[in-house]
């Protein structure tokens, strides 16, 4: 678990990979509730969706810090990338207007290929600066290219995202987790049983994310109540 890298040079580390793993819940959940038949889902459905967006802002905001230093350029352009793409993930909930009608998804594969693009210089700077480890920014920078093309196909008609989306998913939750275990809050479980082998980091004195840690990649990510 040991690592000499410079992950102390990125600004708020921990709070980035903490939103990074809520940004993915809110959306998720509140786009499900979102689809749903009943208006009260619906309704908790657009909060979680624009709490997504709002979360999805913030890090850009934060991360912005970090690649200004190195590069203004690719700094800002990260922050329109992550601006962009709450704008546009926050759309659909513009449908709750009786007289509006987007389809649900337009905003999202839009969302993803702004996010797709605009992430790749950053990966690269990560990379140059060896603000991570060379394995985690490059596998970043490819999977960005592959994540931004098979949602560009979408607006061809080609259904690739979804298959994509399972890499671009796994290169992020293994970042947030980098983040947050570099910060120093992980803490190895202490029960013997079913949490056995998992590493755990506090969000407050309830809850805490649940994963295990092998060859540098995280599985079996978990929010848990550890009381």
């Amino acid at each position: 678990m040991t690592n000499n890298s410079n992950s102390s040079k990125i600004y708020k580390a921990r709070t980035i990979g903490s939103f990074f793993l809520l940004a993915f819940l809110a959306y998720g959940f509140g786009r499900n509730l979102f689809e749903s038949e009943t208006q009260p889902a619906k309704y908790i459905g657009a909060i979680l969706i624009i709490t997504n967006s709002i979360i999805v802002l913030f890090i850009g905001i934060l991360f912005r810090k970090t690649l200004l230093r190195h590069n203004v350029l690719i700094g800002n352009i990260y922050f329109i990338t992550r601006l962009v793409e709450s704008i546009a993930l926050a759309s659909i909930v513009l449908n709750l207007i009786p007289t509006v009608s987007i389809p649900n998804d337009y905003g999202y594969f839009f969302a993803m290929l702004i996010l797709g693009l605009g992430s790749i210089p950053m990966c690269l700077t990560l990379h140059i600066k060896k603000l991570v480890p060379t394995w985690l920014a490059l596998w970043g920078i490819i999977e960005y290219a592959i994540f931004a093309f098979g949602f560009l196909m979408e607006f061809f008609g080609e259904k690739w995202s979804m298959y994509l989306l399972i890499i671009g998913g796994l290169w992020e939750i293994t970042f947030a987790i980098w983040l947050i275990i570099k910060g120093k809050q992980v803490e190895k479980t202490t029960n013997a049983g079913k949490l056995k082998d998992f590493y755990s980091i506090r969000i407050n004195d309830q809850w805490r994310f649940i994963f295990k840690w092998n060859a540098g990649n995280a599985s079996k990510v978990e929010i848990i109540d550890y009381h």
